[in-house]
This record gives C-alpha cells, sequence and structure tokens, in this order.
C-alpha cells in the first residue's frame, strides 16, 4: 500500500518534467529558430530475471533482483526538423534550408569567447559594418573571422552563403553541420553548442537572402499534449489522495474497540 504512495509521486515528478518542457516549448513557439524539445521516461527495472538452472536451489525459479516500482525521468531530447520560412524581404535576414548551423562568436558577461551554433538568421550590421546577431554576436566567415561589411554598397548573399558586394565576393558563411546532433546541447534560446565527441561536417544546407527559419513548434500539439499531462498529473494525486485516506482510516479507525 505505501509502495503506491511512492510510485504516484515518481509519476507526479515526470508529468512536471514533461509540462517543463512543454511550456517552454509554447514560450518560444514565436522565437525564430527555436528547435523544440521532447521529455521520455523510463519504466521500473525488469524483475523476472529467473535463475533456471541453480544448483542450489534446483526445484524453485526465482526472481533475482529488487523490485523498483514508478517511473523514472529520461533524457529530453531536441526535435531538429526544419520550421517553415517567412518573407522578410530583408537582405540580412538569412534561413538554412537543410542540415547545417550558422556559426557565431557568443561572448559571457566575464569576456570569454567561444563559438555557437544557432539557426537564427535574424542578422544585422553594427555601427562598424562588422555583421552580428540580434543580440549583437558576430556572425563568423569560413575562417573564424567577424565579418566587415561596407554598409553603404548594396550585398546579397549566394545560395552557397557568398556575400557579394560591388559585384564581387568580399567574404563567406561559416555554415556548419555535425554527424551526430546527440552531442549538441541547448544554450539560451536559439543557441546550440557541441559537447566532447562533436564531429563537424561539411554542411548541404543552402542560404536564402530574405527569409528567416520560424520554430518549429506546433502550438495545438503542444496544447494537446499539455492537457494530456496535466490529467495524468491529476490521476497520480487522486491516487496519493485515496492511499491516504485508506491509511489514515487504518491507523484511526480498525484499530478501535
Amino acid at each position: 500500500m505505501v509502495k503506491g504512495l511512492y510510485t504516484a509521486w515518481t509519476g507526479m515528478v515526470n508529468q512536471q518534467n514533461r509540462m517543463d518542457v512543454l511550456t517552454n516549448n509554447l514560450a518560444n513557439s514565436a522565437t525564430v529558430g527555436f528547435k523544440k524539445e521532447g521529455a521520455t521516461s523510463q519504466s521500473f527495472d525488469d524483475v523476472l530475471a529467473i535463475k533456471i538452472k541453480d544448483s542450489s536451489d534446483p526445484a524453485i525459479a526465482r526472481g533475482i533482483g529488487t523490485m523498483s516500482l514508478g517511473v523514472k525521468i529520461g533524457e529530453n531530447y531536441t526535435d531538429f526538423s526544419q520550421g517553415a520560412f517567412k518573407v522578410t524581404d530583408n537582405t540580412y535576414d538569412l534561413a538554412l534550408s537543410g542540415d547545417g548551423f550558422f556559426a557565431c562568436e557568443y561572448t559571457t558577461k566575464s569576456g570569454e569567447t567561444s563559438v555557437k551554433y544557432t539557426r537564427d538568421g535574424s542578422f544585422t550590421l553594427n555601427v562598424k559594418g562588422e555583421l552580428v546577431t540580434k543580440d549583437g554576436d558576430f556572425v563568423l566567415d569560413e575562417n573564424g573571422k567577424h565579418i566587415t561589411l561596407d554598409p553603404k554598397k548594396p550585398t546579397s548573399f549566394d545560395q552557397s552563403g557568398a556575400i557579394m558586394q560591388d559585384g564581387r565576393v568580399v567574404a563567406h558563411l561559416q555554415v556548419t553541420d555535425f554527424e551526430d546532433y546527440n552531442y549538441l546541447e541547448h544554450y539560451g534560446e536559439t543557441y546550440f553548442r557541441p559537447v566532447e565527441g562533436a564531429t563537424q561536417t561539411e554542411a548541404p544546407a543552402k542560404v536564402f537572402s530574405g527569409y528567416l527559419e520560424q520554430s518549429n513548434v506546433t502550438v495545438i500539439n503542444e496544447m494537446v499534449e499539455l492537457i494530456s499531462v496535466s490529467r495524468n498529473y491529476e490521476t497520480n494525486q487522486k491516487m496519493i489522495q485515496t492511499i491516504d485516506g485508506t491509511l489514515e482510516i487504518a491507523a484511526n479507525q480498525l484499530g478501535k474497540i
């Protein structure tokens, strides 16, 4: 009976984790380049391991191991499927069609810099003519350098990522892909950072100017999932209340004469 309390509690904790993921997806449904996340869970450990041939106990086939009731929170994952394109007609708004990421130089508050990767191509020029993100992080070229353009000259981008002014190529965007996206983790809203084991590869993505890739979150699907999670959470909550009431009767009433 008491085990049921812990089983229901693990169910509530798991549903709370799922709800956190879903609400974060909904909050970023309008964020350019955002990739939605999902949550997994694991059932209780297998307990039906049988010792069939045991010379010390030949007549009995008994289970081994301990029973661990309830659900375990699994790993969160990221859905890297491509979002829809939105037409902006802004030259410095870029979208990637296919697998790949823009490389940007991210600077922390302490001044440390590192390369982060994003699908958010809402870029602009700062006062020095450097190509930056909407947060002011530098967009990197194929050599890992800052991209400086002349704001007075018309600029165009071709699908390979080449940046042209006055009919000549002045820089080339760094578009990077990775062999296994399991070695990428979310950093902030739209950045990703590689972890140990990540391997870079040549990106097959094409660059389109005047477009932005929208979030791949489908609001209706997330709302349906959110309702399901809420119902499951309430079910586990009612189970705890029911068992608690049963325990109260057993402790306070059955012992009365």
